[in-house]
C-alpha cells in the first residue's frame, strides 16, 4: 500500500468503499438515533405551505449556522420525495467524508496512500452511526475545503480569500462546528508554516484572512436574529480517555473497543519501525487536535458529543500527514488485513442493527394508520429510562421512530426537534405549552405515577397532565403487561413498541 495506485490496494478500496455504500442504498430508514426525527422534520418543511401541512408545527426561518440537510433535503424531495432525498443526502455525506480525506492527503503529499482507508473506517463511527447528518455533510464540505486551500496556499491573497469565503459561507449555513474544524485545521498549519518558516507577521495576516469571513457571518447572524443552538455545557473530563475506544464504532463498545486497540497496535508497531512518520505540519496538527479535543466540552450550545466529533474530524485529517513507508508484501497484506478487518467489522455491526430495526420501522409505519390524524402523541418507556447500557446501543434508534407520526398522522409529537438555533420547525401555538426542543421517552413509571396524581414539582409541563393532553402514547421498549388498563388501550404491537390509545382522560 505505498499508494493506492498500487493494483492491489485499489481493488481492496474499491470493494470496501462499495461495502461501506450498501447499508444505505438498500435501507428504507436507516437504523440511526437521530435519523427518523431528522426524517419527520425533512416531511414537515416539504409540505410547509401546502394544504397538508402539519398544524402544529410552523417553519420559522432564520440564519441558523445548522441547516445542510433542511436547506438541501425538500428541494430534492420535490423530485424524487422525502425519504429518497434523505438517503440521497446521507450517501453524498459518506462520499464527500471519504473523498474530502483523499483530495487532503493528495494536495499534501501529491498521492493518496492512507486516507481513502482510514476514512472507511471510520464511516460509521459514532456520530456518523448516531445520525449527525449536518454535521456530516458539513464535515464533508471542510474536508474538500481544507484541501482547497491547502492547494492555493501559495496563490495570492485574493484567491485565497475568496476560496476562503466560498467555503466559510457553505459551512456556516450547514454546521457551525464543522466550520470550526475547518478553522482549526488551518489555523493549526499556519502556526507550522509560521514557526518553520519563522514568519510571524506573514502568519498573522494569513490567519486574519481566514477569520474575517467568519466574523462577518456571526454580525451578520446577529443582526438577522440568527444564533447558534441553546445553553448548556458540560465537559465529563473523566471520561474522555474512554472516549477514544467508544469512537469508531455507534453501536458496540466490545466492536469499538478491538477495532481501536488494533488499529494503535499497527501504528505503533509501524512508528516503532520506522515506516511510519509524520509529514510537514503533521505534529503541529496532532497536538493541536489533541488539545482541543481535551479542552472541548463533551455538550456545547446545547449539543452533544462535540468531543466525539473532533476525534472523528482527527481520524480524517491526520492521515494526509502521515507518511508511511511499507518496504515489503508482508507489511502490505498487513496494512490491507488491518483495514480489511475493522472496516468489516464496523459494516457486520451496522448491518446487523440496521437490519433488525427494518421490521420494527416498518410496523411502526403501519401503526400510524391507526391513529387519528390531528391527535397528540406522547411516547414512553417500559424500562426505568435509564440510558441503555454503555456497552450495547442498538436500543436508541427506536427512540425517536414516534416522532414520524407528525407526518404520518399530522400529529403532534413533542419529542421532535425544535430547538431554536438548530432547527427551523416550531411548535405552533395550538401546542406551544406543550413544547420542548428535545425529549426522549418518558419512563413508564412516572407516567402511571402522574395518571395516579402523584404530581411532583421536578415534573416536565408537557408531561404534567399527560392523560388530558395527549390522544395515545407509544411505550417503547421490551414488551410488558398494561400499565395502566384502566386508561390505556392496546391497539397495536411489535418487538420494540406498543400502541396505546388513551381512552379514559383522569381530571
Amino acid at each position: 500500500m505505498r499508494t493506492i495506485d498500487d493494483i492491489d490496494a485499489r481493488i481492496v478500496f474499491a470493494v470496501l468503499l462499495g461495502l461501506s455504500l450498501c447499508p444505505v442504498l438498500l435501507t428504507p430508514i436507516p437504523a440511526m438515533v437521530d435519523y427518523p426525527n431528522h426524517l419527520a422534520r425533512m416531511y414537515l418543511i416539504a409540505r410547509d405551505g401546502t394544504p397538508d401541512a402539519n398544524p402544529f408545527y410552523q417553519i420559522v426561518w432564520a440564519l441558523y449556522p445548522n441547516l445542510a440537510m433542511d436547506l438541501i433535503i425538500p428541494q430534492i424531495a420535490r423530485a424524487i420525495g422525502v425519504e429518497q432525498a434523505a438517503r440521497l443526502f446521507l450517501l453524498v455525506s459518506q462520499v464527500l467524508i471519504v473523498s474530502g480525506a483523499m483530495a487532503i492527503e493528495r494536495v499534501v503529499k501529491g498521492r493518496v496512500q492512507i486516507a481513502g482507508f482510514v476514512a472507511l473506517m471510520f464511516l460509521y463511527c459514532l456520530p456518523f452511526a448516531w445520525g449527525f447528518l449536518n454535521f456530516e455533510f458539513a464535515l464533508g464540505v471542510a474536508l474538500w475545503g481544507v484541501a482547497a486551500m491547502l492547494r492555493v496556499q501559495e496563490r495570492g491573497w485574493l484567491t485565497r480569500f475568496g476560496v476562503n469565503l466560498f467555503f466559510v459561507v457553505a459551512l456556516f449555513a450547514a454546521h457551525f462546528f464543522a466550520l470550526g474544524i475547518y478553522g482549526a485545521t488551518l489555523g493549526f498549519y499556519e502556526l507550522w508554516r509560521a514557526w518553520s518558516r519563522k514568519a510571524v507577521a506573514q502568519a498573522a495576516l494569513r490567519l486574519a484572512l481566514l477569520a474575517v469571513p467568519v466574523v462577518a457571518m456571526l454580525a451578520i447572524m446577529q443582526l438577522a436574529g440568527g444564533g447558534v443552538g441553546g445553553e448548556g455545557t458540560s465537559w465529563f473530563f473523566a471520561y474522555k480517555p474512554l472516549w477514544l475506544f467508544r469512537i469508531m464504532s455507534g453501536y458496540s463498545l466490545t466492536v469499538s473497543s478491538a477495532c481501536v486497540v488494533l488499529l494503535l497496535g499497527f501504528i505503533y508497531v509501524a512508528a516503532k519501525q520506522g515506516l511510519l512518520k509524520f509529514a510537514p505540519g503533521g505534529l503541529w496538527l496532532a497536538i493541536g487536535f489533541g488539545i482541543l479535543y481535551c479542552a472541548m466540552p463533551s455538550r456545547l450550545f446545547d449539543t452533544s458529543f462535540v468531543d466525539f466529533r473532533i476525534l472523528a474530524a482527527a481520524a480524517l485529517i491526520l492521515p494526509a500527514f502521515c507518511t508511511p513507508t511499507l518496504p515489503t508484501a508482508r507489511w502490505k497484506l498487513a496494512a490491507l488485513a488491518c483495514a480489511g478487518v475493522i472496516t468489516l467489522a464496523n459494516l457486520a455491526v451496522v448491518g446487523f442493527v440496521w437490519r433488525s430495526y427494518r421490521a420494527d420501522y416498518a410496523a411502526m409505519i403501519r401503526s400510524f394508520g391507526k391513529i387519528e390524524r390531528g391527535s397528540s402523541v406522547l411516547t414512553g418507556d417500559s424500562g426505568p429510562g435509564d440510558d441503555p447500557p454503555f456497552h450495547d446501543l442498538t436500543e436508541y434508534p427506536i427512540y425517536y421512530a414516534p416522532t414520524l407520526a407528525a407526518h404520518y398522522a399530522n400529529a403532534f409529537v413533542p419529542g421532535l426537534f425544535t430547538a431554536a438555533g438548530k432547527q427551523p420547525v416550531r411548535v405552533g401555538p395550538i401546542a406551544e405549552r406543550l413544547a420542548i426542543p428535545y425529549g426522549g421517552p418518558v419512563p413508564v413509571a412516572i407516567l402511571a405515577g402522574i395518571a395516579a396524581g402523584k404530581t411532583g414539582a421536578g415534573v416536565p409541563a408537557y408531561i404534567k397532565s399527560w392523560p388530558q393532553d395527549y390522544d395515545y402514547l407509544y411505550v417503547l421498549g421490551p414488551r410488558i403487561p398494561n400499565p395502566m388498563p384502566d386508561l390505556l388501550e392496546e391497539l397495536d404491537r411489535a418487538v420494540r413498541f406498543t400502541l396505546y390509545r388513551i381512552r379514559r382522560k383522569s381530571s
